[in-house]
């Protein structure tokens, strides 16, 4: 028995490994340091553009080269050999500390087509290539498909030297000729761009020619004829396929561009580019022209639409005219593919014009039969690299472990499926492992789901008969105001109507939550994410009517908790994750790399773990994966009874920030895990602008001024300490002055605990050198008095809620990197963070609650705990009592999860002179 699989029928006995998953990532990536680093070039370890693929006897044959207009193309064919030892395997446990990247592999180990690594010419030689395209092995012989010398090279040994000529050319009389115009017979070819063997028979997609030929054995001599063909009535007879001019209609035995021809030992696929489908053969072919016996990608064996959708897709709603509507693409459609593949059960097809791999888990059967899976797209609706719907997508969908422009070929050794992709001049290498977690089921562990949020604000007076209208998504609910109504109970019918509608099963978008006594129903879209930033509202009133309502356009706030910063830590929700639970030492200093027998890996990098159960898994993200926008996770279980389980690579985008706040568990928005900041009141002020010699900074507290001259080298962080130094020199002083980690800004601490120190008054303020004029640094005091000391540490509760400009605190994770640089420089994966205290992230934070900018006061890594952040806030000081206070921080373009803490106002005429009430 074949310890690898030769021939692609040998392999059709062995058991699958486990399943696909929609939108699954890579596990490997060939040909990169990282998945997304995009390095092109010429060498052992770099390719161009890279077009054909195939695997036999532990070995990957890439052809080095494609026809799709991207470069570079190097003319070669790479061969990297003994794969099993030296990339890691799916089960395989990779070690702790093993490299930036230890999924990222590939040093070839011998080149075709070129005398040594670095030579990239195109030749006509008996050792030169033009364009090869495809390749083929049956672990015994090499097939190439040299297309643009219109011919087939083969080797009758596996090569063994670099640059090994070929044994034997098909296409042309001799290794030097290329015959202009190539004549139409049994031994021409025109770009051929598909080859393969399988059973002793050699098969040519002669792509040009538009038909595919067969010999029944392995050709012996240069310019053999071939036995069969198919796509034509005969080996002299091209039909005329111009696409322009042609006659003819796409059958069952005609092609129009065919790239790929391949077999899995009892049935033929070819890949019909011109005509977007893929027809089977349900036996070996016998006969010239014999016609296929079923297609997938359109409805009929005489339609050839590109993504035909709305004849095979099912419709996605109707328009205003009550017309079906119907998505651009589906799982039946295909877009030019490029290539299909069975493992002897399930069919692959690169699906190149919708950038995807279609995956049906058997042998279709029938005329445009749907995939059953999409590797290279989250759903069967998306074409992530061409139309990604949002303008920030594109930064971490280039190049992403999980998605897959333009595939031009396929491989499969029996276990792993391989993907070229030129555009990243790479291949991908999926894994079906256990499908124990979905696309999206890593997230950041504090955030979870980012939900998108609305509000009906009520207001007026109410009226016996008036109605209200919500229109949420063209979707109508309407309330008649009865005498007995309050706006509480108006509140509370309105939610019932939209949560009960549909029979019971609520509105599709939102649910409704009223704030009974703030006039305010919240609406909370169903669809965690950015999707539901779609849902729209508008309300309406009566004619005449003395009661109002505002709603906002569109439900606002929808993130992805799934897009990670390095050092996030995340949970990862699936099912028969663990064969227990555990969880880390919490005294310890650092965490493990393995818990319960659970590894997991982010790009080949062993992570830290917090805790494992059978249905989650908290790890860290390394810190190593701030160099790119998409990493791959997957973890490895190691059973009692010594089996080893390892799910589905998961896709993972990677940006700078993407910051949770932790918060207690229940609906969303979840109350937050928030802490009263100081026993003492305090104050910040905000040292800005820009530096000017001579100007002079003042801050004043109370009837004391203390004043600096800026200097010609000063920084704002100079001019900050200059004048804490100032205030800290005072031992009368009533407050301590300390600089604040996030921004360039003073804390101003009384030094008496308790309410005695809100009487203390500060201000800021800065004049120019020139005498009446303003300084060009700005010195702001962000509010007139210290406030609200309550207990340093004390749980914000609705017993003891936050006052009005008060200062408190959350936790959070995902702020990414810190500064200065001996902060950063001890970040350590998995190892608590020791110091230096005053750091903060490199993507600043910023925050809002209650819908004004809360006071950013520091953000940074927490001294003695592992990936989490403590962001010191302080609350704007006109804020309105609302118990149920809105919070998020925020940091580049991503917002955190909503959370919500209770507000005090100790003083309402300031709320009413801030609203002009």
């Amino acid at each position: 028995m074949l310890k690898y699989c030769a021939v692609l029928s040998l392999c059709a006995g062995v058991s699958l490994a486990g399943d696909y998953i929609t939108g699954q990532g890579a596990r490997l990536v060939v040909g990169q340091t990282t998945f997304t680093s995009q390095n092109s070039g010429t060498s052992s370890t770099l390719m161009g553009a890279v077009g054909g693929l195939a695997f036999a006897n532990d070995t990957l044959f890439v052809t080095d080269a494609n026809r799709l207009g991207m470069t570079p193309i190097n003319n070669r064919v790479l061969m990297f050999s003994n794969t099993s030892q030296a990339w890691p395997q799916p089960k395989s446990s990779i070690p702790v500390n093993s490299g930036r990247c230890p999924v990222c592999v590939g040093q070839a180990s011998l080149v075709l087509g070129q005398p040594d690594f670095v030579s990239s010419g195109a030749a006509r030689t008996q050792n030169g290539m033009n364009l090869p395209l495809g390749v083929a092995s049956d672990g015994n012989i090499v097939v190439v498909a040299d297309t643009a010398n219109n011919r087939v090279l083969i080797w009758n040994t596996i090569p063994s030297t670099n640059g090994q000529p070929a044994d034997i050319v098909l296409g042309q009389p001799d290794f030097v000729t290329l015959q202009e115009p190539p004549p139409v017979n049994s031994s021409s070819f025109r770009s051929p761009e598909g080859v393969w063997i399988q059973n002793g028979k050699l098969f040519v997609a002669d792509t040009q020619n538009n038909r595919v030929l067969i010999w029944n054995t392995i050709p012996t001599k240069n310019n053999q004829g071939a036995d069969l063909v198919l796509g034509a009535s005969n080996f002299t007879t091209v039909p005329n396929q111009n696409q322009v001019t042609t006659n003819e209609i796409a059958s069952s035995t005609s092609m129009l561009t065919p790239t790929s021809v391949t077999s899995d030992g009892t049935h033929l696929f070819v890949s019909d580019l011109g005509y977007s489908r893929v027809l089977i053969w349900n036996t070996i072919p016998t006969k010239i022209g014999q016609p296929a016996d079923v297609e997938i990608g359109q409805k009929d064996f005489v339609t050839a639409v590109p993504d035909d959708a709305t004849e095979i897709c099912s419709s996605n709603g109707v328009d205003s005219n009550g017309n079906p509507t119907y998505p651009g693409m589906c799982a039946t459609t295909m877009n030019f593919p490029r290539f299909v593949l069975s493992d002897g059960t399930r069919l692959f097809v690169a699906d190149a014009g919708n950038d995807r791999v279609l995956v049906y888990n058997t042998i279709p059967t029938q005329n445009g039969t749907a995939a059953d899976l999409i590797i290279g797209e989250p759903d069967q609706y998306t074409d992530l690299v061409t139309s990604t719907g949002s303008t920030f997508a594109p930064d971490l969908a280039i190049s992403a472990s999980n998605v897959t422009p333009t595939p031009t070929s396929l491989a499969w050794d029996g276990t792993n499926l391989y993907v070229a992709d030129p555009t990243d001049y790479r291949v991908l290498v999926f894994t079906p492992m256990a499908a124990s977690v979905a696309q999206n089921g890593v997230v950041n562990a504090a955030s979870r789901a980012v939900y998108a949020l609305g509000v009906l604000v009520l207001g007026g007076t109410i009226t016996a008969g008036n109605t209200i209208t919500l229109e949420i998504d063209s979707t109508s609910y309407t309330y008649t105001i009865l005498s007995t109504d309050t706006f509480d109970t108006i509140l509370t019918a309105m939610a019932n109507l939209i949560n009960s509608a549909n029979n019971g099963r609520g509105d599709p978008n939102v649910l409704a939550q009223p704030q009974l006594g703030f006039e305010t129903l919240q609406l909370v879209a169903r669809q965690s994410g950015p999707a539901g930033n779609n849902v729209t509202m508008v309300a309406t009133v009566s004619t005449n009517a003395t009661i109002t309502a505002t709603a906002q356009a569109t439900l606002t706030g929808g993130g992805s908790a799934g897009t990670l910063a390095p050092g996030t830590v995340v949970s990862i929700e699936g099912t028969n994750l663990a064969d227990t639970t555990a969880s880390a030492d919490p005294t310890a200093t650092s965490l493990p790399f393995e818990l319960g027998n659970v590894q997991v890996y982010v790009d080949g990098i062993r992570t830290p773990i917090q805790y494992v159960s059978p249905t989650q898994i908290n790890v860290q993200i390394p810190f190593e994966v701030v160099d790119t926008n998409s990493s791959s996770l997957f973890a490895r279980v190691q059973h009692a009874d010594g089996s080893v389980t390892v799910i589905d690579a998961i896709g993972l985008p990677i940006t700078d920030a993407n910051p949770g706040i932790f918060a207690n568990p229940g609906p969303e928005p979840r109350v937050a895990q928030a802490y009263h900041a100081s026993s003492y009141a305090l104050g910040i002020v905000s040292v800005d602008g820009s530096i000017s010699p001579g100007d002079t900074a003042t801050v004043g507290i109370q009837d004391r001024l203390y004043n600096y001259t800026v200097q010609n080298t000063d920084t704002l962080a100079d001019i900050r300490d200059a004048l804490i130094a100032l205030i800290d020199a005072n031992p009368e002083e009533n407050v301590v002055a300390t600089p604040a980690a996030a921004y360039t800004r003073i804390v101003l601490t009384a030094k008496v605990p308790g309410p005695q120190g809100s009487l203390i008054t500060y201000n800021g303020s800065s004049t120019g050198e020139a005498a009446g004029s303003t300084g060009s640094v700005t010195i702001t005091a962000l509010n007139s008095n210290l406030c609200c000391a309550n207990r340093a540490g004390a749980p914000v509760t609705q017993e003891n809620p936050l006052q009005a400009g008060e200062a408190f605190y959350v936790f959070a994770t995902g702020s990414g990197l810190i500064g200065p640089q001996p902060a950063k420089d001890a970040l350590i994966d998995g190892s608590i963070y020791q110091g230096p205290p005053l750091n903060d992230p490199v993507s600043s934070v910023s925050s809002l609650c209650g819908g004004d900018t809360a006071t950013v006061i520091s953000g940074g890594m927490q001294v003695g705990a592992i990936g989490i952040y403590q962001v010191y806030l302080q609350l704007d000081s006109s804020l309105a009592s609302n118990p149920v206070t809105q919070c998020t921080i925020s940091q580049d373009i991503y917002t955190s999860n909503i959370v919500t803490v209770p507000v005090t106002q100790p003083n309402p005429t300031l709320v009413q002179s801030s609203t002009g009430s």
